[in-house]
């Protein structure tokens, strides 16, 4: 399976951000959107970051209070690991789990058209051990 039969799935939607929205701002979104991450974004829509709950709390941890009014840039993740379209899920499931990453955009041509997390990968993951297990039944079935 590959990231665009995920996306035909889910759909092509990707919550953004600017990278001067302050953390209470991100905060907000995040709830809003019901997401666990948001993909900053610049003026002509280019990727330059990403930020997620996990980054709040511990810059918050480091940094007391004063982190909510800070810019996300200073909390951000840059560069970002991203993927293509025509890559394969199982090659996503090992780079986030050796990388420890919960959400990976999808780019195309540099565009951005998607975002993985690893709730779909292992949607994904299982949706093909099931369709394995079908075709495997079928085959002893017939003799």
């Amino acid at each position: 399976m590959r990231v665009a039969d995920v996306l035909r799935t889910k759909g092509s939607e990707v919550a953004t951000v600017p990278p001067a929205v302050s953390v209470t701002g991100l905060l907000d979104d995040l709830a809003r959107h019901n997401v666990g991450a948001l993909v900053v974004v610049d003026e002509t829509s280019a990727l330059v970051g990403i930020v997620s709950e996990r980054d709040v709390v511990r810059r918050l941890h480091e940094r007391g209070a004063e982190l909510l009014t800070a810019p996300i840039s200073d909390i951000m993740t840059s560069p970002v690991v991203t993927c293509e379209p025509g890559d394969a899920v199982d090659g996503l499931a090992e780079i986030m789990t050796e990388r420890r990453i919960r959400h990976m955009p999808v780019l195309e041509d540099g565009r951005l058209v998607g975002i993985i997390s690893i709730g779909d990968v292992v949607k994904s993951r299982i949706q093909q051990l099931e369709t394995d297990r079908e075709q495997l039944e079928s085959y002893i079935a017939q003799g």
